[in-house]
């Protein structure tokens, strides 16, 4: 993979995603909620701000645009249509290609494709390219985000989109979540070996102050119990908490939803 990508942590638990190549010094940015970590970064390592891509509006997401279009004014900053995002100098929608300057020859065409993932928000997208994902909020690691101004037939539908993408892609999520989400996939599916044994390789991660991100779509399909609501065991998981026989995948995976909302986060 001719494409450098590295975490910049952010907050409490954000990833701001760095794209770089191994020579010259453009690079994207992805999400980029603080501006401060970015410029620090870029600074030590002398690179030029040549691309900004936004999965979503929310403030850990956005909040440090402003600041790094001030630094970067030539800067191309990619997003969906929302107008609680400010500073977008491309709008994007679904199966739009993202042309990234300066990447010429870095593995990629230069280019991510556009997904429409709607349900965490009702705007959000992510962007594939070379055999990554950045998924924003969309999916996490064991798990998945909140349904906020979006729905859960939304999220369910999103879900089930990225699960049918190779399960080779590298999933670049940005939260880490994923010990606290193998913690609720345990109570989902607590006989599991590739959840006990994704709690090991967690925690050894963490021990060693790794991220445990990216993770890839074969190892979510194995514990993610929100890619996972046509096994038995987690349909009759999620039928336990709700009380009641549940008609296909997208009731499943909103008892799920709500069950993790209402009881473990």
């Amino acid at each position: 993979m001719s494409l450098i990508v590295e975490s910049i942590p952010a907050f409490a638990d954000n990833y701001i995603w760095l794209l770089r190549r191994p020579e010259g010094t453009a690079c994207a940015v992805v999400d980029p909620g603080e501006a401060e970590p970015v410029i620090t970064r870029l600074r030590r390592d002398g690179l030029r701000l040549d691309a900004i891509l936004i999965t979503h509006h929310h403030a850990d997401h956005i909040g440090g645009l402003a600041k790094l279009r001030r630094l970067w004014p030539e800067v191309e900053v990619f997003g969906p249509a929302d107008r609680r995002i400010p500073g977008l100098t491309r709008v994007v929608t679904d199966g739009d290609r993202v042309s990234l300057s300066g990447f010429e020859g870095a593995g990629l065409e230069s280019a991510f494709e556009v997904l429409a993932v709607p349900g965490h928000t009702a705007t959000h997208i992510a962007y594939r390219g070379d055999d990554g994902l950045f998924c924003g909020d969309t999916l996490f690691a064991a798990g998945c985000g909140r349904v906020f101004d979006g729905t859960f037939e939304q999220l369910a539908a999103s879900l089930r989109r990225i699960a049918a993408l190779p399960a080779q892609t590298r999933c670049y999520c940005a939260h880490e979540y994923t010990l606290a989400n193998l913690g609720f996939a345990r109570w989902v599916e607590p006989d599991s070996p590739a959840v006990a044994a994704a709690i090991a390789a967690a925690e050894q991660r963490r021990a060693q102050g790794q991220p445990t991100l990216p993770t890839t779509l074969a190892e979510e399909c194995a514990v993610n119990p929100f890619l996972r609501t046509t096994e038995p065991a987690v349909i009759a998981a999620a039928e336990r908490f709700a009380g009641a026989s549940l008609d296909g995948p997208t009731q499943v995976f909103t008892a799920l939803r709500r069950w993790k909302d209402e009881r473990y986060d």
